[in-house]
């Protein structure tokens, strides 16, 4: 009989050690490597159980000339924003994992989706967390139809697959993958083991049979996916549904996508009968007042393969603390003290003295630069309480040396913000359109010198 193996997986990043240690060298984190006995699995099906990813084609090589590049066949889920988010569509065979906190309403998603397609096409359901009875109290509630879909409530992943086999599922969900377990392994469900063998053998039963896979995963307390990095190298596709307790929107953003854009954003809100689609999120996270305060600016940000635009503001106050704070809320606090420091070297501006303040309304986490130019602008707005112009949009990038840098897909951005009324825009000059755009006024800049003397012209 062979003998079991012993592996100490951090329960963190998922790197594997020979010997227990108090800290993993790879993340950096104390008392997370945990003792993972796995179980020797019966040679005749060690050949299926290890096949990989791609599934079990007989391996042949080709030239990249001879392989077939006909295009995959997607089907639609129902929701737009959650077709962009995949790049197009659900592509069979995929696997994909979509995470987000508790209460952000991945099920509510998926189960509004599976009862749309189950009219169209066989789907089977299969819940972990619930009972069956929970579940279909959920769609009773959001008013679905509840004729067509199929509901399955296990644990095992092979019992699971053989079920499968039997019903030929085109689409499944699988929620959640931290509560099922593989029968070879001997550890908990949830632990490192079981999750990494749980979805290797469902993404090998998605490849093997041609069906798409939805996995619901969970996060830790920082807002990343649970579980070994080798979760997300194995998936397809994984996509986070991100929104705060105090808010009815919700954002699904794809972070890895085999098929598609990385960094694509659909927006959601919540409702009372479930989720529904924001065709146009500009026009929410442009909600303004009518009263034109100082500290305000719109800045066109681009996410995946669209422009967005949002308000971003700012609040500087004179300060009784020796150390002033600095506080962001869906910016980069770094990116904060360097443009501060540009605004003192080479704006003239200094404001060591002073309480800054900065927000991202509507939720929206900004990580490209191209935000760098409105933060500026609401700055010194907000500093010289001097409102900027409403029909005012700014976007750029600013270098150490306070020049201003282009940004890609600068044309698309300035169409968004002419599509949504405003008449005046503040670019890099790289940026600056050939042809004139009807009804909005370009001023390029090169310096942060040459943007404050266009507020002068505004003033």
């Amino acid at each position: 009989m062979a003998k079991a193996k012993r592996a100490y997986v951090c329960n963190d990043c998922g790197a594997d050690y020979p010997r227990w240690q108090g800290q993993c060298s790879a993340c950096a984190a104390w008392n997370t490597i945990t003792e993972v006995r796995l179980a020797a699995s019966p040679q005749v099906a060690r050949n299926e159980k290890y096949a990989g990813y791609a599934g079990t084609t007989e391996a042949k090589v080709q030239t990249l000339e001879s392989i077939d590049l006909q295009e995959v066949p997607r089907f639609t889920s129902g929701f737009k924003e959650l077709d962009r988010v995949l790049g197009g569509g659900i592509v069979p065979g995929a696997a994909i994992l979509i995470g987000g906190n508790p209460g952000a309403g991945k099920s509510t998603l998926l189960l509004q989706t599976m009862c749309w397609l189950a009219s169209q096409m066989p789907t089977l359901y299969v819940t972990g967390e619930e009972s069956l009875q929970q579940v279909a109290m959920r769609a009773d509630r959001l008013g679905l139809p509840k004729d067509k879909l199929k509901m399955l409530s296990e644990t095992n992943v092979e019992a699971i697959c053989q079920i499968a086999r039997q019903e030929n599922p085109r689409i499944m969900v699988i929620d959640s993958i931290q509560v099922m377990h593989v029968s070879d392994v001997q550890s908990a469900p949830g632990s490192v083991a079981q999750v990494r063998e749980s979805a290797a053998a469902l993404t090998r039963y998605a490849k093997q049979h041609n069906v798409a896979i939805f996995m619901v995963g969970h996060v830790t307390k920082d807002g990343s996916l649970a579980g070994p990095k080798v979760l997300e190298h194995c998936i397809d596709c994984s996509v986070l549904l991100d929104g705060s307790s105090d808010s009815r929107f919700r954002t699904l953003r794809s972070h890895k996508n085999r098929f598609g854009a990385v960094n694509e954003l659909g927006v959601f809100a919540m409702t009372g009968q479930g989720l529904r689609e924001v065709n146009n999120p500009s026009a929410i996270f442009l909600s303004r007042g009518e009263e034109v305060t100082s500290g305000s600016s719109v800045m066109v940000i681009w996410e995946g393969t669209r422009p967005l635009l949002v308000e971003l503001q700012a609040l500087v106050d004179y300060s009784q603390l020796a150390n002033p704070r600095r506080v962001t809320v869906g910016l980069d606090h770094n990116r904060l003290a360097i443009l501060l420091a540009v605004l003192h070297k080479h704006g003239g501006l200094q404001m060591s003295d002073q309480d800054v303040f900065v927000n991202v309304v509507g939720g929206v986490k900004v990580g490209e630069t191209s935000a760098d130019l409105a933060l500026l602008l609401a700055l010194i707005s907000s500093f010289r309480d001097r409102p900027l112009p409403r029909d005012l949009v700014v976007f750029g990038e600013v270098g150490l040396a306070g020049e201003i840098r282009p940004v890609p897909s600068g044309q698309e951005r300035l169409m968004e913000a002419a599509k949504h009324g405003f008449t005046r825009a503040v670019v890099p000059s790289a940026n600056v359109p050939k042809a004139e755009m009807k009804g909005m006024k370009v001023y390029g800049v090169n310096k942060l010198s040459e943007a404050l003397q266009v507020l002068d012209e505004f003033d």
